[in-house]
């Protein structure tokens, strides 16, 4: 499974390169094509559970940038 996440940035808001590092520190990596980042699971198949977890950690991670972000799990 992956994670893929797309930031839309805001000009008042952090740097590309400090959310960068914020979305590096939780295990993703930067992509080119229509996302930013990746987040490879370990496990073939995450719950529901594990997903909104790991979406709340990302919100987390986030908070207080000033950025918008979608995220989708295939």
């Amino acid at each position: 499974m992956k994670t893929y996440l797309k930031i839309m940035f805001n000009s008042e808001g952090s740097s590309p390169s400090e959310v960068k590092n914020q979305l590096l520190n939780l295990g993703f990596k930067a992509t080119r094509g229509n996302y930013d980042f990746v987040y490879e699971w370990n496990e073939e198949n995450a719950d529901i559970e594990e997903l909104i977890w790991f979406a709340d950690k990302v919100h987390s991670a986030l908070k207080n940038h000033k950025v918008y972000f979608t995220i989708e799990t295939i």
